[in-house]
């Protein structure tokens, strides 16, 4: 049996008794030895702990007692979030002699507490300022579809993981895109929630008011399920504070009644190219979108805006390395965080300012809609090394600019699922599909993302990696 092919039903043979834990694990960490030369996703195995975690699991099975909901999953995180007794990297070599983390943080914790099993941490862009995960100090992240091209970032090594199907599930974080580019890129589910949903405690910061953790998974009710394990407020993490509980598992059923759907146009066809808009249209008429484009306000100027903050917060929460250790880090990380700590303060309150007024005007857009169609990425992965990208006869820089239909929705805050697609037009390459949500309604999106995960379309579904 492929334990890695279907993760649900791998989850009910655990429940059921017909699964132990550590099979599920050998099997995972199979994939792993095989694949990860060639992929680089993994930056650290905790083989010890895993070992641990899943014999838990198979006690609790053994006893007869009631299994969480997540036992014997295994997974894998971005090496920024913590976990105890081992260094978070956040890719950076200036990290490597940082103390332990003396606790996980809360993410993991969740998933712990829910049975699934640990298998190590994984690949990213330097302190996740990028789209491409080329990372100079520990190698790039390779796209298991094809390894000379790029996995996305910053969460490549999560994007990659689970499409090489070496875990069903990684946890990445999501600041202008970094969820949603390697989900698009490897062709998996992400989902980047509302900004506040869940807890970042434990995370290495980047963005104070941009940051977002999120699930990459290798299929859509799987994504639903972590979630509702995942979510819960935080009293110690301010933007979490009050956050209720919405469980979305028992809604997956529900279908699209009533929700009323459509496609983003302007700045998202402009800055797409041919097979991008085709991975758009393949997801608008499995979904039934209505004709026609809509415009969601503002959305150059938001881009703008979010560099202007990610620049500036980035730059000031590595003021001290710039000082006194910049040539540890990557070159390019210098210059972005460089020309943040230089920007103009009034720059930045004028963006933060704009952003109360486009919130404004992003809620008022889902009074008329609930749902928005958008692609992820403006094309398919790029070769590793590949400077530029030609979209619609423009050139733009490709480490800064996979995101760019990406930072305009995390930057109103809303809750976004990456839906896989495989356009004629990219080549056998996937490309994704933003389902986009009013913020606070995660349930939206995931009850379209499990609807097109039902359908037997070209819409859905991993296909081989040939890695």
């Amino acid at each position: 049996m492929d334990l890695s092919a279907n993760s649900i039903e791998c989850l009910r043979a655990v429940a059921n008794g017909d699964l132990k834990a550590i099979d599920w694990l050998a099997q995972s960490l199979s994939r792993v030895e095989a694949l990860n030369p060639r992929v680089n996703a993994y930056t650290l195995l905790t083989h010890e702990r895993a070992m641990r975690e899943a014999e838990v699991v198979d006690a609790l099975q053994r006893s007869g007692a009631p299994l969480p909901a997540l036992a014997g999953l295994p997974y894998a995180v971005k090496n920024l979030f913590d976990l105890e007794g081992e260094v978070t990297l956040a890719g950076s070599r200036i990290r490597q002699t940082a103390a332990v983390a003396t606790e996980d943080a809360v993410m993991v914790a969740r998933l712990k507490k829910a049975g699934a099993v640990l298998t190590g941490a994984l690949n990213m862009d330097e302190f996740a300022y990028g789209f491409t995960t080329e990372n100079t100090h520990y190698g790039p992240a390779r796209n298991p579809h094809d390894t000379s091209r790029i996995a996305g970032g910053s969460s490549g090594g999560s994007g990659a993981a689970v499409a090489a199907r070496m875990v069903p599930l990684a946890l990445g974080s999501d600041t202008n895109g970094s969820i949603r580019v390697p989900a698009s890129l490897c062709g998996v589910w992400g989902l980047k929630p509302t900004f506040g949903r869940l807890s970042r405690r434990g995370c290495f910061p980047f963005v104070h008011n941009l940051d977002h953790v999120g699930p990459i998974a290798a299929s859509a009710t799987l994504l639903a399920q972590v979630y509702d394990v995942l979510q819960g407020p935080d009293a110690l993490d301010p933007a979490c504070v009050a956050t209720a509980v919405q469980p979305v598992s028992a809604q997956l059923g529900d279908g699209l009644a009533g929700l009323r759907i459509g496609v983003l146009g302007g700045y998202f066809e402009d800055n797409a190219d041919a097979a991008a808009q085709q991975a758009v249209d393949l997801l608008a008429q499995a979904l039934d979108a209505r004709p026609g484009r809509v415009q969601w306000p503002y959305a150059a100027q938001a881009r703008a805006a979010a560099f202007i903050v990610t620049a500036s917060e980035g730059g000031s929460l590595h003021i001290d390395d710039l000082r006194h250790r910049a040539a540890q880090l990557e070159p390019v990380s210098v210059d972005r965080f460089m020309a943040g700590a230089l920007q103009p303060a009034h720059w930045f309150a004028r963006a933060v300012r704009f952003r109360r007024l486009y919130r404004e005007a992003v809620n008022a857009l889902f009074t008329q809609w609930d749902l928005l169609l958008a692609p992820a990425t403006p094309c398919a992965a790029t070769t590793i090394g590949q400077p530029w990208l030609q979209i619609n006869g423009g050139q733009q820089p490709t480490r800064a600019s996979m995101g760019m239909l990406a930072q305009p929705i995390s930057f109103a805050g809303c809750p976004v699922v990456v839906a896989p697609t495989w356009p004629d037009a990219a080549q056998g390459l996937p490309i994704g599909g933003q389902l986009i949500a009013a913020p606070w309604r995660e349930d939206v999106a995931l009850r379209a993302a499990a609807w097109l995960e039902g359908l037997n379309a070209q819409t859905v579904g991993a296909r081989s990696v040939t890695c």
